[in-house]
């Protein structure tokens, strides 16, 4: 856990809903961890913000106009510059065609959008603990979904 003197963790969340950045920011303000939340609301300025800064994890919707979110996918593992980059797809599409996607393509993990914000919760605080900047995590597919219980 981080105490407040450390910096805090940059998650950069890529999704075009209102609704879904709120509750995600809320979620956000409850995890024990020190938080600087960006957002990008497309897949083309998901990537020009990538360009600017790198986020130490991104959240990536898969339903987003101008530029989808398995473009950006594609387009950020073929870039060399991203290899170190935590990629959890945090999309609201549970059918296997997606996840499995996802999984070839070199996301780390999947979270399936819950439905209450303390599931939420429970999600962003489980893959925030991790530190990423120590270790890339690929799990095996049986691990690659993200729930809260």
């Amino acid at each position: 856990m981080q105490t407040l003197n450390q910096e805090a963790t940059h998650v950069m969340l890529a999704d075009d809903d209102e609704d879904d950045y709120y509750v995600f920011s809320l979620a956000v303000a409850e995890v024990p961890v020190k938080v600087l939340l960006t957002r990008a609301e497309d897949g083309e300025k998901l990537m020009r913000l990538l360009d600017e800064k790198l986020p130490d994890i991104l959240f990536l919707d898969l339903q987003m106009p101008i530029k989808d979110g398995h473009a950006c996918l594609r387009e950020i593992r073929a870039d060399k510059r991203f290899d170190k980059l935590p990629i959890v797809i945090y999309s609201s599409l549970e059918d296997l065609k997606n996840i499995e996607m996802c999984y070839r393509e070199g996301a780390n993990l999947y979270s399936i959008k819950p439905s209450s914000l303390g599931d939420l919760t429970a999600i962003l605080e489980r893959i925030l603990l991790v530190d990423w900047k120590k270790m890339l995590y690929f799990p095996t597919f049986s691990q690659f979904v993200v729930r809260a219980s």
